[in-house]
């Protein structure tokens, strides 16, 4: 019966070998899955200014339909200067248009959001004053 037992018990270690082999290789094949590649990146809206920072964020998303009053896009909103910009700044429309959180028409119109940082960074200026910097 010593024998017996013995053997079990290497068929026992045997099975738990295989096993982990088995589950230590496809953890291999699928460390990708298991570790993706965290990208971090990061928002910087310490030193957010008219000039550079949201006249190129308005320039590269707002500027196509509202650049002048004579674009019809636009329904007449202008944002071109920073004088037509402060009012919608003012009433809190140019920050909830760009958080398309329904209280004003989102913006861009018919289009997914601006991306996050360009908010934050909107977001931040107002909430400095707003100046004209």
């Amino acid at each position: 019966m010593g024998i017996l037992n013995k053997m079990q018990s290497k068929q026992k270690i045997l099975l738990v070998g295989m096993v982990l082999i088995f589950f230590s290789a496809c953890y291999y094949d699928k460390k990708d899955q298991v570790y993706p590649q965290v990208i971090v990146t990061t928002c910087d809206t310490t030193n957010v200014t008219y000039s550079t920072t949201v006249t190129g964020i308005l320039n590269a998303n707002c500027i196509s339909c509202h650049g002048s009053s004579a674009n019809s896009l636009g329904g007449g909103i202008v944002l071109n200067t920073y004088a037509t910009l402060k009012p919608y700044v003012t009433n809190g429309n140019l920050v909830n248009s760009i958080l398309q959180n329904g209280k004003v028409p989102s913006m861009p119109l018919n289009m997914p959001k601006i991306d996050d940082c360009s908010i934050n960074k909107i977001v931040a200026w107002v909430n400095k004053g707003a100046i004209n910097n």
